[in-house]
């Protein structure tokens, strides 16, 4: 299980110049679609916890946060480098995320290892996509510092660079944070305030009482 250390900016049409002028190269462009499942009253992602099915692949994000830390993120009490990044272990085994899944919605019953095609046991949890868009993404690597940066176009017309950086451990998390804090500064980002993500700006428009709901549970 890894987990995944992320910082998203603002990106415009000069950001792949400057990208390549401090040293990125471009890995490729891809499109994907994103369809994202919750229950009707929101008990995934209320818990932070992201069910979401990529061309076909499960993946569960789950929160690394702590308590603490997360009063740390409400009050401003956190490192401003840390305050600005996002931090998810990620599953991808379809076995492991049914457990979770269930662990989280006290599911009853077994839950028999399903194929990835046979959806049923989403039925079975109450579980119903609330959100589906489609990305355009433009990838670049720094194998120097050891991070990835994703440019980001969303169908419904929200632009957003990420800087990524995947640990295999939480303790290396603060070095994670370090590099995309170094990495910002060579691309000259400035601000001291996170920026939306594709998710937050879709339920924005599209779900303002899931949005509201996670707004007031800090979350969001």
């Amino acid at each position: 299980m890894s987990v995944e250390v992320e910082r998203k900016f603002v990106c415009n049409a000069d950001t792949p110049k400057t990208l390549e002028e401090n040293g990125a190269v471009c890995v490729g462009q891809r499109q994907f679609q994103d369809q994202y499942f919750d229950t009707p009253d929101f008990s995934l992602t209320l818990r932070d916890m992201w069910l979401r099915k990529r061309q076909g692949c499960w993946e569960l994000k789950c929160p690394t946060i702590t308590t603490a830390t997360r009063s740390e993120e409400i009050s401003g009490e956190q490192p401003k480098e840390a305050a600005l990044c996002t931090r998810y272990k990620e599953i991808i085994s379809l076995p492991e995320i049914q457990l979770r899944v269930k662990e989280v919605l006290n599911g009853d019953g077994e839950m028999a290892c399903q194929e990835k095609e046979d959806e049923s046991w989403l039925s079975k949890l109450n579980l119903a996509c609330f959100a589906k868009f489609t990305t355009v993404r433009r990838s670049f690597v720094l194998e120097e510092e050891g991070v990835q940066i994703d440019l980001d176009q969303a169908d419904f017309g929200y632009h957003v660079g990420e800087i990524e950086v995947l640990v295999s451990e939480e303790e290396d998390v603060q070095s994670a944070l370090e590099k995309i804090a170094k990495t910002a500064r060579k691309l000259g980002l400035t601000g001291d305030q996170r920026i939306q993500g594709k998710m937050d700006v879709y339920l924005q428009r599209y779900c303002p009482e899931h949005y509201a709901k996670l707004l007031s549970a800090h979350i969001l």
